[in-house]
């Protein structure tokens, strides 16, 4: 007997699972042969510095656990390594009038550029690129001032946020009830092999997708000490790669901890910036802080980079990112404010190597926490926000315990003395925030 032939098409991208999907429910809704894709995409694959990448690694175990899924239900998943236009143009041509359906993307730059480029092609054919928002509970351009202005500060944007966080906007779409809707037969496109795409398999372990109650009923009150384990849910990287319904995990906060509801806000209100203002992934937030006069010393942000600055809790969170791909909130609050202000380096510096090592690596949040920590950001006035990285390792850290997990030698002969006198450094980085808003 023939293989009924695709009738649609879904395309796995930041929703990497199978329940509580909203583009893969809207699909499979609509449709009664609808095939799942996922496309390593080889223009963004070759731009990661490291080939045992531990997202492409997480990301690759992710589709094989799908697969395995969707075997038992008599579906594969099919897998494509190479450029997402090249193989839409060519499934366009092979299936009149093509529907395909996808999590919509709201990055600037390339993520926007393809799917116009893909839409226009499958238009082309006589068929549709269907983008359904999934990872975000309100999507940029929804929130705006009255007179139309994008909100650039976090708490009135918040109060908006938060009023459209209802219970129609948390509900679920059921997609692991319609699989019986994806399409049977084997894979035409099988997923290949980690070296086949230029990589090896990382050794870094990622934390299951769960989180308990208490966890997030302590939130308010843990959340801020890296020593505690259970103290944060550890989850960034699952909502990166929509491993976890966002919608799922807000229905849980709204009833247990309105401190990481907001948090998830936080999370879209630097979406939503982004979105409306692109320039800030190359350029500061605000103009005046380009002219800052950065000192960019290779050799010192080298010792950032490997946790040898001689401030304790600097260091291990830094060797921290470097072992797991993961660092506390906290944490990288006072790395990125050392690295801006102690040392005057450019956020941009910062941003990049967080962006070649975090698992939770996320455009938008990235950008705007590196140019909060500056200083550089859509924030009231807070250039002169400088973290003392030994009073907070006091206040946080203060048994010393997260240091002691991450720098073994702390305390000994072996460690070095601080790279910079703070208050010195502080005294710096005002003069030289100062000059740059004077125009000097």
């Amino acid at each position: 007997m023939r293989t009924p032939s695709p009738d649609a098409f879904f395309w796995f991208r930041r929703d990497l699972r199978l329940e509580d999907n909203a583009a893969l429910y809207t699909a499979l809704s609509r449709h009664q042969q609808v095939q799942p894709v996922f496309i390593f995409d080889s223009g963004i694959l070759s731009k990661l510095q490291d080939r045992d990448d531990a997202r492409v690694t997480f990301i690759w175990r992710q589709l094989q656990s799908i697969d395995v899924k969707l075997r038992k239900l008599g579906s594969t998943l099919w897998v494509w390594y190479g450029d997402p236009v090249t193989f839409w143009t060519a499934r366009a041509r092979e299936y009149p009038s093509i529907q395909v359906y996808a999590g919509q993307d709201f990055e600037p730059g390339y993520p926007l550029e393809r799917d116009n480029r893909v839409q226009e092609i499958l238009k082309a054919f006589g068929g549709a690129l269907h983008l359904v928002p999934d990872h975000v509970l309100v999507p940029p351009g929804e929130i705006l001032q009255p007179n139309g202005q994008p909100y650039t500060v976090y708490t009135p944007f918040s109060k908006q946020w938060l009023s459209r966080i209802t219970v129609e906007r948390l509900k679920e779409f059921p997609s692991e009830q319609l699989l019986d809707h994806i399409a049977k037969g084997p894979a035409r496109f099988q997923i290949p092999h980690l070296k086949d795409i230029g990589f090896t398999e990382s050794a870094i372990e990622v934390s299951a997708p769960e989180v308990t109650d208490q966890t997030l009923k302590d939130y308010h009150k843990n959340r801020n000490f890296p020593a505690l384990v259970g103290g944060t849910s550890r989850l960034s990287v699952h909502l990166r790669f929509g491993t976890i319904s966002v919608r799922q995990l807000a229905r849980r906060a709204r009833s247990l901890s309105e401190t990481f509801l907001k948090e998830l806000g936080w999370r879209e209100f630097f979406m939503h910036v982004l979105y409306h203002f692109p320039h800030t992934v190359e350029r500061a937030f605000r103009s005046e802080y380009d002219r800052i006069a950065w000192r960019n010393d290779p050799e010192e942000f080298e010792r950032w980079c490997l946790g040898l600055t001689g401030f304790p809790l600097v260091d291990a969170g830094m060797r921290e990112l470097n072992t797991t791909g993961f660092m506390h909130n906290r944490v990288r609050m006072v790395v990125a404010s050392f690295l801006t202000k102690d040392l005057l380096i450019d956020w941009r510096w910062g941003e990049s190597y967080f962006a070649r090592r975090l698992l939770d690596f996320e455009l938008a949040s990235n950008v705007g926490n590196w140019q909060w920590a500056a200083g550089t950001g859509c924030d009231a006035a807070p250039y002169f926000r400088i973290f003392n990285p030994t009073l907070q390792m006091e206040k946080f850290d203060p048994l010393g315990e997260y240091v002691r997990r991450w720098v073994p030698e702390w305390g000994t002969k072996d460690y070095p003395a601080p790279m910079v006198d703070h208050e010195a450094a502080k005294k710096r980085a005002l003069e030289a925030y100062q000059k740059a808003r004077r125009g000097e």
